[in-house]
């Protein structure tokens, strides 16, 4: 696969409540970091994408020109943003992947970025709403009650999953420990995640707020070269496969809400396109924003039949050490959820895993990864497959 594109370098800040004051500083904070760890001047960028939400977190929009702000060296560079709601960071991702594959330029930087700790929780929870049919959704709330909704209504059809929920958060808060990039590295433990109380109250229906991903401000970027230019760099990652799939954006107009079609046309998309099985991977970076989203990412992928993504987790397949280790980074759970950073922090993870560069993260052996990241309810889903290559 000779013309394939390489993530050739990458950076990324902490996530959390962050002093950088805002988008611009955050954005700057990555971009010419992943050049300098790639080892490409910024005289070589042919094109630059920039993946914010935005939405009202900022009265600054115009994002894409912020690069050239920090880095004047960039400022001439053709540079878009992209937005397509919590996957606007693999939105980005792939629209770099296009402008290589298609021969536009050889190299292009990628940068995902969100402050969300600069507006109130109130205004957090609205701005988010927006990512979902607000005539036919906005009754529940926020995203966290149209989640809740979804998890009612599994439970309702397929049984109580308070236990597997609760192993999921477990899991991803113990896995986020070891990351140094997570907002939250504190193993919080099953029986805390499992139990509502003052400090992890019900946020709606079943999910407690250990079910819920974290409010969080971060960025993160990676660099996209073409093969030739990939040859020449001190280490590159192949992207083997990707693909994106779409669902009706209001819930009630899908066939069954209650599985995520789109998901699993993309992640089986990204699997054939590689020419793998999903029994060839070693890795995978989903997109836990909820717990019930990867209870559900799990019948998607064919981990399980559809009702039985409990399973999954208590049989272990997706811890550390199980045979699809999912989320070692800690995933939204614990990393964060900084909005149009999170697809561009799964791929640098997952690629970093790939180089032996993960740090406490690291996983032995790891030669391929899947990268699942989604907008709004499973509604735009995009999969990446990425290969070990030195």
């Amino acid at each position: 696969m000779p013309n394939l594109p390489s993530i050739v370098g990458w950076s990324h800040t902490p996530f959390g409540k962050l002093d950088r004051p805002d988008v611009e500083e955050l954005i700057a904070e990555v971009a010419v970091a992943a050049l300098d760890d790639a080892g490409i001047a910024p005289r070589d960028v042919d094109a630059i994408y920039v993946g914010v939400f935005n939405n009202g977190f900022s009265s600054q929009s115009f994002e894409a020109a912020l690069v050239g702000v920090g880095h004047p060296e960039l400022a001439r560079t053709p540079s878009t943003r992209v937005e397509n709601a919590c996957a606007t960071g693999s939105a980005a991702v792939f629209s770099a992947l296009d402008h290589i594959q298609a021969g536009r330029g050889r190299v292009a930087l990628v940068i995902g970025a969100e402050k969300m700790t600069g507006v109130l929780g109130a205004d957090v929870g609205d701005i988010l709403l927006g990512a979902a049919h607000r005539r036919t959704e906005a009754g529940a709330g926020s995203f966290p009650g149209i989640f809740g909704r979804l998890a009612e209504q599994y439970g309702r059809r397929y049984g109580d999953q308070h236990d597997s929920l609760a192993r999921i958060a477990a899991k991803n808060h113990r896995n986020g420990v070891r990351n140094p990039y997570a907002h939250m590295r504190k193993d919080l433990g099953y029986e805390f995640c499992a139990s509502p109380s003052l400090r992890n109250p019900v946020v709606s229906g079943p999910l407690l707020r250990t079910d819920c991903s974290l409010v969080s401000d971060g960025a993160a970027a990676l660099v996209v070269a073409s093969a030739e230019v990939a040859r020449t760099t001190r280490r590159s990652v192949l992207v083997r496969g990707r693909a994106q799939a779409n669902e009706p954006l209001p819930l009630a107009r899908r066939q069954d809400p209650l599985f995520f079609a789109g998901a699993q046309d993309a992640f089986l998309g990204a699997l054939g396109e590689a020419r793998i099985s999903r029994e060839d991977l070693d890795l995978l970076e989903t997109h836990d924003c909820f717990t019930q989203a990867e209870l559900m990412q799990y019948e998607a992928f064919g981990l399980a039949e559809q009702g039985k993504g409990g399973l999954v987790i208590d049989a272990g397949i997706t811890e550390r050490t199980g045979s699809l280790p999912t989320n070692v980074s800690g995933g939204l759970k614990s990393k964060g959820h900084p909005i149009g950073a999170t697809g561009v922090s799964q791929h640098v993870l997952a690629a970093m895993q790939l180089t032996g560069e993960a740090g406490q993260m690291q996983l032995p052996n790891v030669r391929r990864a899947a990268v699942f990241n989604m907008g709004g309810a499973a509604v735009t889903n995009y999969a990446t497959i990425l290969e070990q290559t030195r």
